[in-house]
């Protein structure tokens, strides 16, 4: 399942520089889209009530032809069959740390950015847990994340939990002596079922892209990345558990 993922943003930094360099949306492969729930059967093509097999949340599938209800797709094994469409995104998110600014992508097609605030420190990328006494550690994290939960009642009006600390996150902090044996093997089981990560270790945790932000481009948040509500409203109807997001400097 992480090489899934990693594969996946492999394509999608590759968007990224395409899109930079031709200054106009473009995708290579514009029929990539991912599965967004568990245990989804995938069925015959030629009939949709007999089952063909079952795809892994997050797995990667080419749609050879999307219809309102059922699409018919190809799994990069090759194997072909008809799966509901509800159950496919192709929707990737990108902040942009320079730009201060969240892209909303569709493939290759971007389809809205927001201005975002980010972290006090959101020059740095983020190593532990920053707090009052350490506010130059209250930083925006750097690489490639997912949605792991949606959270509708949070502090911060509403809120998409990023998968932070990762399984990167894991080896460095454990090369830096900030977690125990124990807690590397579970931000990596994490990592790798799809699940949430411990948040309380010394890595830090709770990174969201959530409301009640400025829409100025200013740095207060302990590393979430804040927009309007009615930006994150807009966001909650597109983005799915297991979505993409991507932070770059």
């Amino acid at each position: 399942m992480r090489a899934q993922l990693s594969t996946l943003f492999g394509i999608l930094i590759f968007l990224v520089g395409a899109i930079s360099a031709r200054a106009q949306p473009f995708g290579p492969d514009p029929a990539l889209y991912y599965t967004v729930e568990h245990g989804i059967t995938m069925y015959s093509p030629a009939d949709t009530t007999r089952p063909y097999l079952h795809l892994r949340f997050r797995e990667q599938v080419n749609v050879i032809e999307k219809g309102v209800e059922w699409s018919q797709v190809r799994t990069l094994d090759g194997a072909n069959g008809m799966v509901r469409t509800s159950q496919l995104s192709n929707v990737w998110l990108r902040i942009s740390k320079e730009s201060q600014t969240l892209f909303v992508y569709k493939g290759g097609a971007l389809i809205a950015q927001y201005p975002t605030d980010l972290g006090y420190n959101f020059f740095a990328d983020k190593e532990k847990r920053g707090a009052a006494a350490e506010p130059d550690h209250w930083r925006t994290p750097e690489g490639e994340f997912y949605v792991v939960s949606k959270n509708p009642q949070s502090e911060f009006y509403r809120a998409l939990v990023l998968n932070y600390p990762n399984g990167e996150d894991a080896e460095r902090g454990r090369e830096a002596g900030l977690i125990s044996e124990a807690e590397y093997e579970t931000i990596k089981q994490a990592d790798k079922l799809f699940r949430m990560p411990p948040m309380g270790t010394r890595l830090g945790g709770w990174i969201e892209i959530h409301g009640d932000g400025t829409g100025r481009r200013a740095n207060w948040t302990h590393g979430c990345i804040a927009v309007l509500n009615d930006e994150i409203d807009r966001l909650w109807d597109l983005v799915d558990v297991g979505t993409p997001v991507l932070i770059d400097t």
